[in-house]
């Protein structure tokens, strides 16, 4: 049956499950999830808002990085936990449209932020002298400003792109928060290619960024075996690994979730990919990017 888009009220989202046991379960381990993001990230944000010694750039953008990670988890975690207390799968049309927007928003900002952090940490390491002149306050005010900004109207380019298709294929959407993937599986036949255009160059924006950082550290691990001391070598890889592992896995995860062909798509396997690319980088990052850090700690 043809339903027109304009019909559609609500969303059905995925539910883990049938027994409410199991749909306990999910609550109390998203729930804990949850907990522990907003812990690590509320620290690490009071931590440098209140010690004037962690004014510094490197502190002013993992700030950032916290405020996003909040968002982002906020953006998702919450709704499905809430679907899972009270058995529901509904979520309103303006609500998924919502989280459509905020979600490809703050990631989006995230990875951008992550790619600035790698060239903070490159000209930290490899233009020592040069850091305060290249890396100014001002110059991470735009910085930041930047990346708020273009990520502001790709995020409402790809919204109002999604949801000016039309649906013909119900409104069940097979994952725990509305992604645009798996609303694209509910468009008619043709539509959806005009979003799979955006969704691509977003794609190669987000391999360039990539590549970037990948660059950035192949210059600090080539700056770093320079250092004579064993210890210097120990605490920049120590710093700057953990860092492209996140970076990967984000970058790998959410590449499949938005590219793979339909042909491989299970609900479990979906489910997994969008857990590993929006609720682990979140809940992880504090840790390796904040609590592992001795300033860090000493201002907590």
């Amino acid at each position: 049956q043809m339903s027109n888009s304009s019909s559609i009220t609500n969303f059905l989202l995925l539910a883990f499950a049938d027994r409410r046991e199991l749909q306990l379960l999910h609550f109390g381990l998203f729930l804990a999830i949850y907990l522990a993001a907003l812990l690590a990230n509320g620290l690490i944000i009071t931590a440098i808002a209140c010690d004037h010694r962690l004014h510094t750039p490197m502190y002013f953008f993992l700030l950032n990085l916290s405020l996003l990670d909040l968002g982002t988890i906020s953006t998702t975690v919450p709704k499905a936990m809430a679907n899972s207390l009270w058995d529901t799968r509904a979520i309103s049309y303006a609500g998924c449209a919502a989280q459509v927007f905020l979600f490809v928003f703050l990631i989006s900002a995230e990875y951008f932020l992550l790619t600035v952090m790698a060239y903070d940490r490159y000209v930290a390491i490899c233009k020592p002298l040069h850091y305060g002149t290249v890396l100014g306050s001002r110059a991470c005010v735009h910085m930041a400003a930047a990346v708020w900004g273009t990520v502001f109207l790709y995020a409402v380019l790809h919204t109002a792109n999604t949801f000016s298709l039309p649906l013909c294929r119900g409104n069940a959407v097979d994952q725990f928060f509305c992604e645009i993937p798996q609303i694209l599986k509910l468009t008619c036949s043709d539509a959806y290619l005009r979003e799979v255009g955006v969704l691509v160059v977003g794609v190669c924006f987000g391999f360039g960024c990539f590549v970037f950082i990948v660059l950035s550290y192949g210059q600090i691990f080539r700056a770093v075996l320079r250092i004579l001391s064993e210890q210097g070598r120990h605490k920049a890889f120590s710093t700057s690994v953990p860092h492209l592992v996140v970076v990967s896995l984000f970058v790998s995860t959410a590449t499949f979730a938005y590219l793979k062909p339909p042909s491989i798509s299970s609900p479990s396997l979906d489910l997994l990919v969008s857990v590993l690319y929006s609720v682990v980088p979140p809940a992880l990052n504090p840790l390796i990017y904040g609590m592992r850090n001795h300033e860090i700690k000493d201002a907590l």
